[in-house]
């Protein structure tokens, strides 16, 4: 019976381990719902993301942390509810991200290309907005995206 105690007690520790994992603490969120959204861009192109969406104070917490890699075509959006000043950071979060910070009427307000990995600084909107899109570092120079153009989807009482 003793050679087993420390056995059992390795197991339990184990156990307790596991029950103290969480989303954000040293691993991703499982995948959220996602939705299609576009950005129209100045010179008519018509952009499409696959995008999922963080509308819960926990979801928009933990958001992209730990995931290696954020695809070419998707992202997150954080919907604020109502425009507000939005302040993110990349702590635990392993891929660069380009932050598109978006007014209330859809419009692209700012955005902050290739935010620097596991930063602990804070990207600010500058202003208030709507919601928050993260996408793969480096897109928005890649499709020239730019200030002032328009992203489609419903929350911004647009389809795409």
């Amino acid at each position: 019976m003793t050679s087993r105690r420390p056995i059992l007690a390795s197991l339990a520790l184990l156990a307790a381990g596991r029950a103290a994992a969480q989303p954000g603490v040293d691993r991703p969120q499982p995948r959220l719902p996602t939705e299609r959204m576009v950005i129209a861009t100045r010179d008519g192109r018509r952009l499409e993301f696959t995008v999922e969406m963080a509308l819960t104070p926990d979801q928009q917490t933990v958001g992209l942390m730990f995931r290696p890699e954020v695809k070419a075509d998707e992202g997150m959006i954080f919907d604020w509810g109502t425009p507000r000043e939005s302040s993110m950071w990349m702590r635990n979060t392993l891929a660069p991200l380009d932050m598109v910070f978006i007014a209330a009427d859809g419009r692209i307000h700012r955005i902050a290309e290739r935010t620097v990995p596991l930063s602990f600084s804070p990207v600010d909107s500058r202003g208030p907005v709507r919601a928050t899109l993260e996408l793969q570092g480096g897109i928005t120079e890649r499709q020239d995206i730019r200030v002032g153009d328009r992203v489609l989807h419903r929350m911004f009482g647009t389809t795409p």
